[in-house]
């Protein structure tokens, strides 16, 4: 068996800083998990005493508040900061960038339309940047736009997360109907990367595994992309998952993971990877 790792892969610059700067805070919490990675919010929790927070409420209870890499909505974080609690900021610059682009464009009147899932953290931070959610939209396809009361100008971001393709698509069906558009590439330089390298991965390999959380939009993306080039690609959060039988009459193994996976993770895949075909 030939394992190799995408060109491409893992920990990006903003979960990077964000796990540095929590290693930098011990006893404080984060609001939401820092990144998604259940794996790498334990051992933060056991080896540097950084917890864990879901609400407001409990974030309230604490002197000390990291907010996560994909932000939080501007309303939260604003009562932290006036309840007098020490905020850092941890939101990855990426994200930051959409947040500041809608403020700035719906105070200028313009329609905002979202490329994204309006579940994820990311997207509900950016869209509560606007000071008009009237005027605010959240899609996740081209075909929902003809059903938005748009009207003459509009300014477009995407996730950070997304495929490039997908947004271009949404642009272009955009730019014939409204006679302002404003398109702001909002897509993250390492999603661009590591989608690239894992397509290419995935087309010479017989089987492929994407390491990253389950709720992890952009190892999503790379799972789909994966499964467009090949029958056999499993999306796994650590070692335990893997299976001897997915190997069976395989030859050559891709590896990518997501921006949130640490390396430590990758390595304990790969290495078990190596025992389950040497044994089988």
């Amino acid at each position: 068996m030939k394992i190799e790792l995408a060109k491409s892969y893992g920990f990006c610059y903003g979960v990077k800083r964000a796990i540095d700067i929590a290693e930098k805070n011990p006893k404080s919490v984060t609001f939401g998990p820092l990144i998604h990675n259940k794996d790498e919010i334990n051992r933060l929790a056991n080896n540097h005493n950084v917890g864990l927070v879901e609400s407001l409420d409990e974030a309230l209870e604490h002197d000390t508040v990291i907010i996560r890499t994909h932000g939080i909505t501007k309303d939260r974080l604003q009562r932290l900061k006036a309840d007098g609690k020490k905020v850092i900021n941890a939101t990855c610059p990426y994200v930051t960038t959409p947040q500041q682009i809608v403020e700035k464009m719906s105070q200028e009147g313009y329609t905002i339309v979202i490329f994204g899932d309006e579940k994820h953290p990311e997207i509900q931070g950016v869209a509560s940047y606007s000071v008009a959610a009237e005027r605010t939209f959240t899609v996740l396809d081209k075909s929902e736009l003809s059903a938005l009361p748009l009207g003459a100008k509009v300014a477009l971001v995407a996730q950070t997360t997304r495929k490039p393709d997908a947004y271009q698509a949404i642009a272009a069906e955009l730019v014939v109907r409204v006679q302002e558009l404003r398109v702001f590439n909002t897509i993250c330089n390492a999603t661009f990367e590591n989608q690239e390298a894992t397509e290419e991965l995935a087309k010479k390999s017989d089987i492929m595994i994407i390491i990253g959380g389950k709720n992890s939009s952009n190892t999503k993306q790379l799972f789909s992309i994966c499964q467009n080039n090949l029958e056999s690609c499993y999306h796994i959060e650590n070692s335990s998952e893997l299976e001897a039988s997915w190997f069976a009459g395989k030859e050559n193994c891709g590896i990518t993971a997501g921006a949130s996976t640490p390396g430590w993770i990758i390595e304990d895949v790969t290495k078990k990877i190596k025992e389950l075909t040497l044994t089988r």
